[in-house]
């Protein structure tokens, strides 16, 4: 038995990436950030789906489609289509998010 919210440190310069399962078909992840946010000027363009659930903190995510970033908070979720581009607009900076993320073909 494991927990999500376990193993967080006290500091995050960097955002942590955890593999939590992976198999052929799917890849789940813990994702913790703080503060952190995609790069500027850069999106991703993922080759796989993406699920993705907030389940503490805030962030704001942005589609290269829409005018506005849409917010998310603890309990917020939304699939993220292969190749669409997106990117992480911000995170909460005074406490950690984290996001559980499924990817899939």
């Amino acid at each position: 038995m494991a927990n999500l919210f376990a193993g967080l440190p006290p500091e995050i310069p960097e955002e942590i990436l955890e593999v939590i399962q992976e198999n052929g078909s799917f890849r789940l992840e813990r994702i913790v950030s703080a503060g952190q946010a995609t790069a500027p000027g850069a999106w991703y363009d993922q080759d796989t789906h993406e699920w993705v659930a907030l389940l503490s903190g805030s962030a704001a995510l942005r589609f290269e489609d829409e005018p506005e970033p849409r917010v998310l908070r603890p309990g917020d979720y939304l699939l993220i289509r292969a190749h669409r581009r997106h990117r992480v607009e911000w995170t909460d900076p005074d406490r950690p998010t984290v996001w559980l993320a499924l990817h899939y073909a």
